[in-house]
């Protein structure tokens, strides 16, 4: 940050807790932003930032360079009669529930900016107090960001009691901060009255149990919220029926990112209760739980039944797969061919479902056919043969297939484990 030197005209007033901008009419109007900005600097002490001074576009980003409490207060006495900036940018400035406060009076007359950022700026308690109370009566801020302020379950509770039935607000961050049990609920009772919020940000917290139920009995009711963002917090098997419950009657969420949480498999089919019928839900994420590939199949499934679902992306890309899961996301992919999922695959899954067309393309080579092959060995023209017999003759044509893609494909020609192979329904592949 640079400091600059400051004009001569005359002082703007700071006394005790407020400030008086009552600057003389004339000379008022013949400042600029930047000079106004500046005499208010000198009086407050505080140091200009330059990118305030070179400012040409409605967006006022002063991200990262420590303006501090007074210097909160110097931007607010420009910022009480500005009709230019609509998103102001604050985040990691060490601002403390001091420099909230200072903002916070001067949005009471500022009606052009729409959306604050102040995360990172350790406003704690104090500051969620100072922040409501300007949101009880708010009619322009309609995103606000208040990531990383150490804010615990009794500032959930103010936050709460400010947006129960608020129409303004679209989007609130508050993510990385300190809500457990008490605090979700408190957001829960907000979410069930709140008319406004399209996108909320609760990831990184340590919501879960009592918690998490009271949010998501909130989503039920809700019919604003289209992002809910729940990474890194506590979400198993309880709060994943809950969640269910939710997504069976809300109609307006499209994304919803559980990621990092401590969802495993039964979480996971808890969770498809509600995805079964939801018709709304474009994108799930879910990497980084406890899902191994029965959970990945149990969701796939769902979507698969579920005609109606508008899912577009599922993300499980830490879960390894199967070849029943690949199967089954190929049968899908013909009424769904859009569906985007996520996953990983072993070296091992990808060989053997390499095997089926090694197979064919093996007797394709010498103009003969699968069916060809199976004809051979059934002398009774039964139409089945063992699949001893099978894996013998497999191994004498010398089909360049290892072990694990010969017993991967009998297991696909023999599903029901009865030793026998009913070769019949392989004719499609002749």
């Amino acid at each position: 940050m640079d400091q600059v030197q400051e004009p001569t005209q005359g002082p703007v007033t700071v006394s005790g807790d407020e400030w008086d901008t009552d600057l003389e009419t004339e000379k008022a109007q013949s400042l600029s932003p930047a000079e106004l900005y500046l005499q208010a600097c000198r009086q407050t002490g505080a140091i200009p930032v330059s990118s305030f001074l070179n400012l040409v576009e409605a967006d006022l980003n002063l991200n990262h360079y420590g303006v501090g409490p007074q210097g909160a207060k110097a931007l607010a006495i420009v910022l009480q009669t500005d009709n230019t900036i609509t998103h102001l940018e604050l985040e990691d400035n060490n601002l403390h529930a001091e420099g909230a406060r200072y903002l916070m009076e001067m949005l009471q007359t500022n009606m052009t900016i729409q959306s604050i950022n102040l995360s990172n700026n350790q406003l704690y308690h104090e500051g969620a107090e100072i922040i409501s109370k300007m949101l009880l009566d708010n009619y322009y801020i309609k995103s606000i960001k208040l990531s990383g302020n150490h804010f615990d379950d009794s500032a959930a509770k103010y936050f709460a009691d400010a947006l129960k039935g608020d129409y303004v607000v679209k989007e609130l961050d508050l993510s990385h901060n300190m809500f457990r049990v008490i605090g979700g609920v408190h957001l829960g009772h907000m979410l069930a009255t709140n008319v406004g919020i399209e996108v909320l940000n609760l990831s990184w917290n340590n919501l879960c149990a009592g918690g998490a139920v009271a949010l998501s009995a909130g989503l039920k009711e809700n019919s604003t919220l289209k992002k809910l963002q729940l990474s890194w917090n506590g979400f198993r098997q309880v709060e994943a029926e809950s969640l269910g419950q939710a997504l069976k009657h809300n109609h307006t969420l499209v994304l919803l990112d559980l990621s990092s949480n401590r969802l495993d498999d039964k979480a996971a089919m808890l969770l498809c209760k509600g995805l079964a019928t939801n018709d709304t839900l474009r994108v799930l994420k879910l990497s980084h739980n406890l899902l191994t590939n029965t959970g990945a199949l149990t969701l796939l499934k769902t979507m698969k039944n579920n005609m109606e679902s508008a899912v577009e992306e599922i993300d499980i890309s830490t879960v390894f797969v199967n070849e029943d899961f690949l199967e089954l996301l190929e049968v899908v992919h013909q009424r769904r061919p859009a569906l985007d999922v996520r996953f990983i695959i072993m070296n091992s899954v990808s060989r053997n479902l390499s095997a089926l067309q090694i197979f064919q393309k093996f007797f394709e080579a010498q103009n003969k056919s699968v069916t060809d092959f199976f004809q051979a060995l059934d002398e009774d023209g039964a139409k089945t043969i063992s699949t001893s017999t099978f894996r013998k003759a497999v191994k004498e044509a010398n089909v360049p297939l290892d072990q694990r893609q010969l017993e991967w494909l009998i297991r696909k020609f023999d599903k029901d484990c009865t030793a026998t192979i009913l070769y019949s329904q392989f004719a499609e592949l002749s």
